[in-house]
């Protein structure tokens, strides 16, 4: 059944008299890929940052998991159950997968009381770190690389890892800016598999340009022009809507 656990509602970010975002409310669904689209300087990327707590709102509510977090910092909405990638991958090049991978997992391990000694303890030492770890490992479908440095993977693979840093948090929810840019076909449909796999456990925000991934991937679109969201329905609706033709799937075919 589906359940709600993320929501936003007015959410709106001003700098100075212009509204990047406008009045916008969304649900984000487990079991269910939420699209954002629009063209460039609609505010998706900055309607993420305000999801994700990179950016603090100007007005309205936000809540995760049914606990209002409007206006917590980046790092705790991190920590209630919210994972999101980046446009640009933001990864340890010279450190291996496995070690990405176990960075992010560590994490979330329980603060511990200040102890100098701690830090001469081997990461690997955490069984519920490595547990996390593999799991991501696992899902990610990097398994056979985890040995290689993240430096040598293809840039799908990177955009994999990146992901998988964000599982080993083990979030609820997950935000991903565009994370299909500047892949090729078969790396993009990777991608679409695992991001399909990943649907069943989360609830997914999707901001992608990738109009074909977008329409394979939705379950739920949200269409945004100027700040404001100009129509929310389903893939088939928006498709057929004559305003988003105009607005902006137009122009996308031209």
């Amino acid at each position: 059944m589906f359940e709600v656990l993320l929501s936003a509602r007015q959410l709106t970010k001003r700098f100075g008299g212009l509204a990047a975002v406008n009045k916008v409310s969304l649900d984000l669904w487990r079991d269910r890929i939420h699209a954002v689209i629009g063209p460039n300087g609609a505010g998706k990327s900055t309607l993420t940052n305000l999801l994700s707590g990179d950016l603090p709102p100007s007005s309205g509510q936000l809540t995760l998991c049914d606990i209002d977090i409007t206006g917590w910092p980046a790092e705790r909405i991190s920590r209630q159950g919210l994972g999101r990638s980046y446009q640009k991958t933001n990864i340890f090049l010279p450190f291996t997968v496995a070690d990405n991978i176990q960075l992010a997992a560590l994490s979330r391990d329980p603060q511990q009381p200040w102890n100098p000694l701690r830090w001469l303890q081997k990461a690997t030492q955490s069984s519920a770190a490595n547990a996390r770890a593999a799991r991501a490992l696992e899902l990610s479908g990097l398994k056979d690389r985890r040995f290689l440095a993240a430096a040598a993977l293809s840039h799908g693979e990177q955009r994999q890892l990146e992901i998988a840093m964000t599982l080993a948090t083990v979030p609820d929810v997950l935000l991903l800016d565009e994370p299909l840019a500047g892949m090729g076909a078969a790396e993009a449909q990777r991608m679409i598999e695992l991001l399909l796999q990943l649907k069943k456990d989360h609830a997914m925000l999707l901001v992608e340009h990738d109009m074909d991934a977008v329409f394979a991937l939705a379950d739920h679109l949200t269409v945004m022009v100027n700040g404001q969201v100009i129509a929310s329905d389903t893939p088939a609706a928006i498709r057929a809507n004559p305003h988003v033709q105009s607005a902006y799937l137009g122009e996308e075919t031209t």
